[in-house]
């Protein structure tokens, strides 16, 4: 109301004002950015990402008391670094197409169809997430090497003098990369599939498209950033993929044994420029991957229609060749751990020239969980791996809650500090913590990180650190925000709308998450043998050793166990994870 000249009452000008002051200093819950977190976020990119990378880029440099790029032209002048470089960015990208070509089709059979055992055989498609890179490697060796099972069955089979073929060379490792890796695309490809939207493609059909087109023009486009995402992930596996190459790539010179080459020989300069080499490449393909990254919104707005229901296959026909090319390929896929469960019941010594062992026994087993020096393998691993993942879990929130803020100025400058521990390959990793740390330096002053427990920790907390805070993300941004809004009105603060609100909504999430980087720890062999402590072995350590030792067996044994306690903290995380599809959708 307004007085007689037309102006506002004094009571409305105070109400009105007070109403004006207190929405102008209102502070939105996700946009606020409390100091001492930004502090723990700005500390933790600087001695963990940005201070090692630019020690290892300078030490590069370094040449005689100054910089120079001496050791980039001796590096380049040899034809072993081009032959590397571009035999690790091959292997990459025919990876890559494998794996695709795999998984995209696994998926739209087991998305779109349902025959006999359907779910059992979807099920044992992501078999291959089990297997540690090292585990896995040792178990192909079991089945497909020259002296495996299966080469000494053909042998016999046709009677010949020698082993048919030899696990050696390119073939043998996209082999063993497609095994190991193709599930990323048939894992991402699946979840898009149950997200698109059907109408789109009927739309098509109704105006006559043929089937390629609705396949090209409207399915596809729609699954782009779950492709995107999986050949992202796929080929930094690949780049980063140690213990194929280092068992049986034969001739193939690839980056990551160039490096650890060149430290077993104390080649230090040589060490830290293919370092730098690896790491330019690796940056370069992530930054390449991200340009899609855009396409999300095309997807997402696609994405708000009915999803299509799995068609039954009709003919009779169809069904069997169905039914019966699920359980050759359920075998196919098995094969390798079934192999690796029966060598660990080998007793060593009795597996020389025949297809398959010809005593067992629980020796192996045994041993490994009686004798303390055998089991302490296990309690490093998960300790180690236990306390990455928890410090990842609590960090994740540190990041979370700075870069979800939308006032945040250097929002996309910290994600992708973020993101480079996990683009760059685990040997990178570890050669930039130690030599960064592994001397007196401006930052830590006389504390030297290198030959302590607390290595292997912090290298495994960098590396998959991205895993979590990506998870942890993905459930805030699925979150709504009214939520926290309706408790600030209602007078709650920062702590309690945390405790209340925001963490039951994102706890299933992060906890998946976390998980799936504990696993990965756990197994983890490629930074560990650069970085380890002889007095704190972890796991995948040792089932090296046992090999070397022709411990056949007792390597089988020790692989065995950490599949049991990969699969079950993946079944937790898997059932965390509908955990939170449910809530999401309640």
């Amino acid at each position: 109301m307004r007085d007689e000249g037309g102006g506002m009452r004094d009571e409305e000008r105070t109400k009105a004002m007070t109403s004006i002051h207190r929405s102008s200093f209102r502070i939105h819950p996700s946009s606020f950015i409390p100091h001492p977190l930004s502090l723990i976020l700005a500390v933790v990119l600087l001695y963990g990402v940005i201070y090692p990378n630019l020690h290892v880029l300078t030490a590069s440099l370094e040449v005689n008391g100054s910089w120079s790029l001496e050791n980039y032209r001796d590096a380049l002048s040899h034809s072993t670094t081009f032959e590397a470089a571009t035999s690790s960015v091959v292997l990459s990208l025919l990876t890559v197409a494998f794996c695709a070509a795999v998984g995209v089709s696994l998926a739209f059979l087991f998305e779109r169809y349902t025959f006999p055992a359907r779910g059992l055989f979807a099920t044992l498609a992501a078999l291959p997430l089990v297997l540690p890179p090292l585990v896995g490697t040792i178990a192909f060796i079991f089945l497909c090497g020259e002296s495996g099972i299966l080469a000494r069955f053909v042998q016999w089979l046709f009677n010949m003098k020698s082993a048919p073929w030899t696990l050696r060379g390119w073939t043998a490792l996209l082999i063993f990369h497609t095994y190991t890796m193709y599930p990323f695309f048939y894992v991402l490809t699946g979840a898009g599939l149950r997200r698109i939207d059907a109408g789109l493609a009927e739309a098509a059909r109704s105006l006559g498209a043929r089937a390629s087109q609705v396949l090209f023009r409207v399915i596809l486009p729609q699954l782009t950033p779950s492709l995107i995402a999986a050949a992202l992930l796929t080929f930094m596996t690949s780049m980063a993929s140690f213990s194929a190459p280092l068992f049986f790539g034969g001739d193939v010179r690839v980056l990551t044994l160039e490096i650890y080459n060149a430290r077993q020989r104390g080649d230090a300069a040589a060490s830290l420029t293919l370092t730098v080499i690896l790491a330019v490449v690796s940056l370069a393909a992530l930054i390449f991957f991200q340009r899609y990254e855009g396409t999300r919104r095309f997807a997402a707005a696609a994405m708000k229609g009915a999803t299509r229901s799995r068609q039954p296959i009709r003919s009779g026909r169809a069904r069997v060749v169905a039914t019966l090319c699920g359980v050759l390929f359920a075998t196919l896929l098995a094969l390798p751990i079934i192999t690796l469960v029966l060598v660990s019941f080998a007793r060593e010594g009795t597996w020389t020239t025949s297809a398959l062992p010809n005593s067992y026994t629980l020796a192996n087993y045994a041993r490994i969980f009686t004798q303390t020096d055998a089991s302490s393998v296990f309690i490093n691993s998960l300790l180690m791996s236990g306390l990455a993942s928890l410090f990842a879990l609590i960090w994740s929130f540190c990041v979370a809650a700075v870069v979800t803020g939308k006032r945040m100025r250097f929002r996309r400058l910290i994600s992708f500090l973020v993101l480079i521990p996990w683009a760059l390959p685990g040997t990178v990793v570890a050669v930039s913590i130690i030599e960064a740390y592994g001397q007196r330096n401006p930052l830590t002053g006389s504390f030297i990180l290198v030959g302590t427990f607390w290595i292997l920790p912090v290298i495994y907390f960098l590396r998959f650190m991205p895993i979590v805070v990506r998870a942890v993300q993905a459930s805030i941004e699925q979150m709504d925000v009214s939520l926290e809004e309706a408790a600030s009105s209602l007078g709650a603060r920062a702590w309690m709308r945390f405790l209340r609100v925001r963490l039951p909504l994102v706890w299933p999430g992060a906890v998946a998450g976390t998980l799936l980087a504990f696993v990965i720890a756990l197994g983890e062999y490629v930074a560990s043998v650069i970085a380890f402590v002889p007095s704190n072995q972890p796991v995948s350590i040792r089932i090296a050793a046992e090999m070397r030792d022709f411990n056949v067996g007792t390597a089988a044994a020790y692989g065995v166990i950490l599949i049991l306690l990969i699969a079950a903290a993946m079944l937790v995380a898997g059932r965390l994870e509908r955990g939170r599809g449910l809530g999401a959708g309640g």
